[in-house]
């Protein structure tokens, strides 16, 4: 009996190893083993880790098709399919691993509008994956980007929370915003506008300092920030992203693949929640603007002949938001008796890319937007509306693989309408809507003299119909050693701005006022020039280390001011018949290790000012140093992971209201940071946390004389100063414009991520 138990056992084992199989092999990158890679049979419980030696064995895997899936923090995932027969029980592979946080591999655009390696590139450009922005997850893209270094999201509003992107100090009006590649978000849509782009279809984030000009025309003088969104091919079928606070906010991110022969389509849907008004200063005043915001994006990629593409996406965009006194409802809006500022944006956005099918590489690339704004700031209504075309047309040839020729004509049109004396005619009852025409021809030449030297140089061209002629230079210089590990480059150029005073400032303008030029206005120009130096070091025991330094310097003239002050019932605009300087350094560093550790810190120094009539200013709100980090922590084997990330900033200099405001002239050093902890499950993701655990707040005096809004017991005397009064001692009106920092305390937040790939 034993030996018929022994027979029927063995032949038990026997008919269950005939049914799987053996996956073995090794991880590497180059000829260096990566030890305590994971490698995970998709779709299974199997799975195995590599050992010092970067070998792995995983057996007992049935018979049929399978897919690995194998990574390593530091590492670009990668993945493995085969088949196991009858006939090949077991396979062996030897898997080499692309360094992902060293950015080596990562291929680039925005720098010189054409993909190329970011090693390879001239021009130095930040790349920041959606991974990066998760380490501290926010609703919006205007609030993910305080984690890169020289960036910085300023709110300009206490009530509103309308807010702008300011780069290496200079203010939002001076960056571009581009979505992949086009010229999205501009004018009236830089205070609405960054809200609501679903994080579900970002790939990554470009970021250019420095003018871009040359490449991009008007608004790229600080530099620019490039939304890359997914490849419809490449995205999981269904992913959905859902995270609420404990202040009541509540956003979903839903993404969808679809496809259609060969055709892909990739579909975002972002939805973001906040009706729960907050007065934890007790200044009367709503803490945070209370929201209600939907933005659909719908992005084709049409697969033709000779494997060219055309893609074409859309996006909608629907937001209600509010602020102002505690008892504000809807049907106060518009009076005088309790105060709310409410803004109804409503936005469509369109955008393509269309390879022509030519011998040559010839690209027609065009986006159209339209913006209407219908809001109320107290008892000021202001109506907006603003359309921009723009169409693109670039020519690429390549000499010998050595160097190659980018020319392209462009073509953008804007038209900008609304209520106030900004777009008014010589009579009340005439209309003048501001209409821009800037054609322009762009040239860049890149050639690579050697496997270590590069150069570019590029030229730019337009017309504007209000400023006439502008021309737009720059030189760019790269060097690195055969390894590539250290690359140093040197770059100059110039940048221009048509700045858009009714679309920047169109809080400020009332049907009180008249806008008086002085002088005919010049484009604001920009002289710039940078060095950047970037090194990485790789140990024997798998660590890394990478360096990115940078010097920059930029010189205005031309800046446009505009001056309230003068006359209580004009607005003077003139340009500055001084000067102003942008200059500093930054320092990113960054490191991986074999033991789950990984992480960025940056710092910024930089000191930004103005000089007129023989007298030098610090730039208001403008931080004289800052510093990021973003530190992750994944435990081995268990699929949780921790980070830590923050900021923290250096005194500002703040707006006051006259000699007698009592409030503090600098804002005091601050820091946000956050905490956060994920756990990873093979479909899904929960992740949970706190974010600003240090509890920082601006002082509850930000808004000043919040008790009074529409200034009922303000005294004026003829010139429209401020009379002081016992009930106003230090002469002080309504003013939410004093603010540096977001006015949101302590709170917790929790999410889950579900990810479908069939």
């Amino acid at each position: 009996m034993r030996y018929l138990v022994l027979l029927f056992v063995s032949s038990f084992i026997s008919t269950i190893a005939g049914q799987t199989g053996i996956l073995s092999g090794s991880v590497v990158e180059g000829d260096q083993p990566l030890g305590f890679a994971n490698i995970y049979l998709v779709n299974s419980d199997l799975g195995a880790f590599t050992d010092t030696s970067g070998f792995f064995e995983i057996r007992n895997v049935p018979k049929g098709p399978f897919t690995l899936e194998i990574s390593l923090l530091g590492y670009e995932k990668k993945i493995v399919q085969g088949r196991l027969t009858e006939e090949e029980p077991s396979q062996s592979f030897k898997i080499n691993l692309d360094p992902a946080i060293s950015s080596l591999s990562e291929v680039v655009v925005s720098g010189t509008k054409r993909p190329v390696k970011r090693v390879d590139s001239p021009i130095p450009v930040e790349v920041y994956s959606l991974q990066y922005f998760r380490a501290n997850p926010s609703p919006s893209i205007f609030e993910s980007v305080q984690n890169v270094n020289g960036v910085r999201p300023q709110i300009n509003c206490n009530v509103c929370n309308t807010g702008d992107i300011h780069i290496n100090g200079l203010e939002g009006p001076y960056t571009m915003v581009l979505i992949d590649g086009m010229p999205i978000v501009s004018g009236l849509s830089t205070v609405y506008g960054l809200n609501g782009i679903p994080q579900a279809l970002i790939d990554r984030v470009e970021v250019v300092k420095g003018p871009a000009s040359t490449l991009y025309g008007s608004e790229a003088v600080a530099g620019l920030i490039n939304i890359i969104t997914k490849d419809p091919a490449g995205v999981a079928s269904v992913s959905v992203d859902f995270m609420s606070t404990s202040y009541g906010e509540l956003n979903t991110d839903v993404g969808l693949r679809l496809r259609t022969g060969q055709h892909r389509s990739l579909v975002g849907i972002n939805y973001f929640k906040y009706g729960n008004p907050v007065d934890r200063n007790q200044d009367g005043f709503t803490d945070v603007t209370l929201s209600d915001r939907i933005s659909i994006f719908n992005k084709w990629s049409f697969l033709r002949k000779n494997d060219r593409t055309f893609t074409l996406a859309g996006r909608y965009l629907y937001e209600d938001r509010w602020g102002g006194q505690m008892e504000w409802t809807k049907s106060n809006r518009g009076g005088d008796e309790v105060y709310g500022e409410s803004i109804y944006t409503n936005r469509w956005e369109m955008l393509g890319n269309y390879q022509l099918p030519l011998k040559e590489t010839f690209n027609l690339e065009f986006s159209a937007n339209g913006h209407r704004q219908n809001s109320v700031y107290g008892t000021t209504n202001f109506q907006a509306r603003q359309n921009v075309l723009f169409s693109q047309l670039t020519w690429l040839k390549e000499f010998g693989g050595s160097s190659d020729l980018l020319t392209g004509l462009a073509y953008r049109y804007t038209y900008y309408d609304d209520n106030t004396p900004a777009t008014s005619g010589e009579s009340d009852d005439r209309n003048n809507p501001s209409k821009i025409h800037l054609p322009g021809l762009f040239t860049q030449f890149e050639n690579t003299f050697s496997a270590r030297f590069k150069t570019l140089v590029g030229l730019r061209y337009d017309y504007n119909s209000l400023h006439g002629h502008i021309l737009s230079p720059r030189v760019n210089l790269k060097w690195n050693n055969l390894d590539k590990d250290l690359v140093l480059r040197l770059g100059g150029g110039n940048g221009y701005r048509v700045a858009n005073i009714f679309t920047e400032d169109h809080a400020a303008l009332t049907g009180a006022r008249k806008v008086v030029f002085q002088g005919q206005l010049k484009p604001e120009k920009s002289w710039n020039g940078n060095f950047n130096l970037v090194k990485k070091f790789y140990t024997n025991d798998q660590r890394y280390f990478g360096l990115d330094f940078s010097i920059f310097y930029t010189y205005f003239s031309n800046r446009i001011i505009p001056d309230y002050e003068s006359d209580p019932n004009l607005i003077f605009y003139k340009n500055l018949e001084g000067h102003a300087v942008s200059q500093g350094t930054s320092l990113n560093f960054d490191f991986s290790f074999p033991s789950g550790i990984q992480g960025r810190i940056g710092a910024t120094l930089q000191d930004v000012s103005i000089s007129e009539e023989g007298e030098k200013f610090r730039q208001l709100l403008t931080e004289r140093f800052s510093g990021v980090w973003s530190i992750s922590y994944l435990i081995p084997g268990a699929e949780i992971s921790f980070d830590y990330s923050g900021n923290v900033y250096s005194p500002m200099r703040l707006p006051l209201l006259g000699p007698l405001d009592d409030r503090a002239e600098f804002s005091p050093w601050f820091s946000i940071q956050n905490l956060q902890l994920k756990r990873k499950y093979r479909l899904f993701e929960i992740y949970g946390g706190v974010k600003n655990f240090l509890n920082f707040t601006p002082p509850a005096n930000s808004i000043a004389r919040s008790f009074d809004p529409f200034d009922k017991n303000v005294l004026f005397n003829r010139e429209g100063q401020v009379i002081p009064t016992p009930d106003n001692p230090n002469a002080l009106t309504f003013d939410p414009t004093y603010v540096y920092a977001p006015n949101q305390g302590i709170r917790f937040f929790l999410g889950f991520r579900y990810e479908l790939n069939p």
